[in-house]
C-alpha cells in the first residue's frame, strides 16, 4: 500500500538555533517512520499545503504557533505532532495541543510511543488506499437458504444494504463470485498438482487422510488463482458453512495460507463486516487476530445447547465469562499468531465428512475484542484475557477458549455486542485502537 503522505510545517518567526533543530528533527523522523510515512519538503505554515498530503506534521512547535490560528483553523487535515529525539510528542507542547483541539477544534494526534505513532501513519495510509477503491473478494451463492437456514438467514451482513453501507463508508469494492463454481473448479486441479505443493509446504495435522488435504489445498489453488485473475484483492472469505454442501472441504487450510504466503486478510462464514473490521485493525495494529464465535455464560442455555455442551466451566464470577469457540475449537487462526497450530478433521455436522479445521491456541493473557456496527460509525472495544482452554469431548466445543472480561462489565457487554462474531486482537491494545478509530472518525465505547 501507499504510505501517509505528511506535509511539515515550520514557522517564518524561527531563529536560526530553531531551524537547525528542525532540520535534524527531520532526519530523525525519517528514521523513526520512513516505513510508515513518505514527508514532503518541508513549507512555512503561511504557504498552501499540497493537496496529495494526507495530514500536517509539526517537528517542532514554537509559540509562534498561537499567532497563526486562522491559518490552521482553515485547514481541515489531521495535526500530527511529533517534536521529541525519540518520534513522539513532547510534554512541553501539550499546551499548544490542547489549545489546537479545544479553541480551533482540530483532530491532532500526539504519538507518546513510537509504535503508537506507526498505528496512526499505518492508519491514515490504509483509509487512503481503502478510498482509491481496495478489493474484497466474497464467495457464495444463495447466502442463509443453505444448511441451518433458521440460524444464518438472520445475518445483517449478507443484506444489500450491508454491501452498500461499506462501500460508502470506505471507498471499497465487494466483489461476489460464486463458491460453488470455484469448488467445481478446485476438483479439476490435478491431484500431483496439489500434493506439490503440500509437500513444499506442510503443516502440523492429526488424523486427516492424504485425500482430504488434497481437496483442502485444492481450495486454496482455486482461490488464489481467482484472486490473481482479479486483482488487488485485499481480503477473502466465503460462505463456507451455510453452504458447505457445495465444497467437500473447509478453506481454512487456504485461508491458513492466503495470510501466510500471500499476506491477505480473510473472513470466515462470509462475514463481511468482519472482513472489513479485521482489515483496518491489522492494516493498522499488525497484531495477531481472529474471528470467532462468542458465548457468554449470561446467555445460559442458548449457548450450550448450539454447542452440544451441557454446562460452562465451573469457575467463579460466571457473569463476567465467556466462551469462544467456532467451527469446534477456538476458531481459525494463521499458525504465526498462534502458540499451538495443527489441522485436524471436521467437527460440526454441517460441512462434508472430508472436511477439515484447525485447533489452535493464542498465547493466554490480555486480549482486546472489537468489532465495527452495522453502521460502519460505531466501535465496540471489549478488553478481556485469554485464562486459558476448555475441552468438551463428543461436542461443538473441542477446545475453546475461556475469556473474561477485565472491566468486570458482563451485563454491559450484554447490552453492547453488535454480532456473535468478534475480533479477538492480542495484547491490551485499546489505546491503539482508539488512535486508530480517531483517523477513520469512529465513535468508539469501552468495556
Amino acid at each position: 500500500m501507499e504510505k501517509a503522505i505528511l506535509q511539515p510545517l515550520s514557522f517564518p518567526e524561527a531563529n536560526e538555533r530553531e531551524k537547525s533543530e528542525f532540520q535534524k528533527q527531520m532526519d530523525v523522523l525519517r528514521e523513526y517512520y520512513g516505513n510508515e510515512a513518505e514527508f514532503l519538503p518541508a513549507i512555512s505554515i503561511e504557504q498552501p499545503i499540497p493537496a496529495e498530503a494526507d495530514g500536517i506534521l509539526f517537528p517542532q512547535l514554537i509559540g509562534a504557533v498561537f499567532s497563526h490560528k486562522e491559518t490552521l483553523a482553515a485547514t481541515r487535515l489531521p495535526i500530527i505532532v511529533m517534536t521529541s529525539q525519540f518520534g513522539t510528542v513532547e510534554m512541553w507542547d501539550w499546551e499548544i495541543v490542547a489549545y489546537l483541539r479545544e479553541q480551533l477544534e482540530r483532530n491532532v494526534f500526539t504519538p507518546y510511543n513510537v509504535e503508537l505513532g506507526k498505528v496512526i501513519l499505518r492508519a491514515m495510509a490504509a483509509r487512503k488506499n481503502m478510498r482509491s477503491g481496495m478489493r474484497f473478494l466474497m464467495l457464495q451463492d444463495d447466502p442463509g437458504e443453505g444448511m441451518q437456514a433458521n440460524i444464518f438467514k438472520r445475518f445483517y451482513w449478507w443484506e444489500q444494504e450491508s454491501k452498500e453501507q461499506i462501500e460508502k463508508a470506505f471507498g471499497v469494492q465487494l466483489i461476489y463470485r460464486s463458491w460453488k463454481e470455484l469448488n467445481e473448479k478446485a476438483d479439476k486441479i490435478p491431484d500431483e498438482e496439489a500434493l506439490t505443493l503440500w509437500l513444499s509446504r506442510p503443516v502440523p495435522n492429526e488424523g486427516v487422510a492424504e485425500k482430504n488435504i488434497l481437496k483442502a489445498v485444492k481450495i486454496y489453488i482455486a482461490v488464489k488463482s481467482l484472486i490473481d485473475e482479479i486483482g488487488d484483492i485485499q481480503g477473502v472469505g466465503s460462505n463456507c458453512l451455510n453452504e458447505s454442501f457445495n465444497s467437500s472441504s473447509t478453506p481454512c487450510l487456504a485461508w491458513n495460507w492466503i495470510y501466510e504466503y500471500d499476506h491477505i486478510i480473510w473472513a470466515c462464514e462470509g462475514d463481511t463486516v468482519s472482513l472489513i473490521s479485521k482489515f483496518i485493525f491489522y492494516s493498522a495494529l499488525r497484531k495477531p487476530q481472529m474471528m470467532t464465535n462468542i458465548y457468554p455464560f449470561l446467555v445460559g442455555m442458548a449457548a450450550l445447547k448450539h454447542e452440544k455442551i451441557d454446562r460452562f466451566p465451573d469457575i467463579e464470577d460466571p457473569d463476567n465469562h465467556a466462551l469462544a469457540v467456532h467451527c469446534g475449537y477456538f476458531g481459525f487462526v494463521p499458525q504465526s499468531f498462534c502458540s499451538d497450530w495443527i489441522m485436524r478433521p471436521k467437527v460440526l455436522e454441517i460441512v462434508g465428512d472430508d472436511a477439515i479445521m484447525i485447533d489452535c491456541r493464542m498465547r493466554t493473557g490480555p486480549v482486546t475484542m472489537a468489532k465495527l456496527h452495522s453502521d460502519m460509525k460505531k466501535l465496540t472495544i471489549i478488553e478481556a484475557e485469554i485464562e486459558g482452554y476448555v475441552q468438551y469431548p463428543g461436542s461443538d466445543c473441542r477446545n475453546g477458549a475461556l475469556l473474561r472480561y477485565r472491566g468486570n462489565n458482563g451485563h454491559r457487554v450484554m447490552e453492547s455486542l453488535s454480532s456473535h462474531h468478534s475480533v479477538i486482537i492480542e495484547g491490551d491494545v485499546t489505546h491503539m485502537l482508539l488512535a486508530m478509530a480517531k483517523v477513520y472518525g469512529f465513535e468508539p465505547s469501552v468495556i
